[in-house]
């Protein structure tokens, strides 16, 4: 298992690639806002551990192993964004408590999450439902 640093990496890997079709070190490293010698450290890490294939000055791949955990690293993220969007967390505070709190959690609670927010896509009313829920709770103190 991937540590959350290395989770951090595998997730900034696969967004790069998925959207540039390549990953820079220079490009991870802005990135993550870490210095270019961490980036490579880590890759060698990661290649040690079978999630990239890396040549040092032609660049790296993700394995399968690592597009798989890419992948699921990204969409939790999503996940999560989009479920703290829905039970009315306020924008500017929704990246910083994704990145606080996606690491901490078991995929068991993934999982549940993704259940709560496809029971409440099925229905837009249980959204306003929960708003007005929220808005009472307020009122109460």
């Amino acid at each position: 298992m991937p540590t959350p640093s290395m989770e951090d990496y595998l997730e900034r890997i696969y967004k790069l690639i998925d959207e540039k079709g390549y990953a820079r070190v220079s490009d991870i490293a802005e990135g993550l806002e870490v210095h270019p010698s961490s980036v490579t450290k880590m890759i060698q890490k990661l290649d040690k551990d079978e999630y990239v294939i890396y040549e040092k000055y032609r660049g790296l791949v993700l394995t399968s192993k690592g597009k798989k955990i890419g992948k699921r690293l990204v969409d939790r993220h999503h996940l999560l964004e989009e479920f703290l969007e829905m039970i009315g967390v306020d924008e500017e505070n929704i990246y910083r408590d994704v990145e606080g709190i996606e690491h901490h959690l078991s995929w068991d609670s993934i999982t549940r999450i993704a259940a709560l927010v496809d029971y409440f896509k099925r229905d837009e009313s249980r959204i306003q439902d929960l708003r007005d829920v929220e808005k009472e709770l307020m009122n109460e103190s």
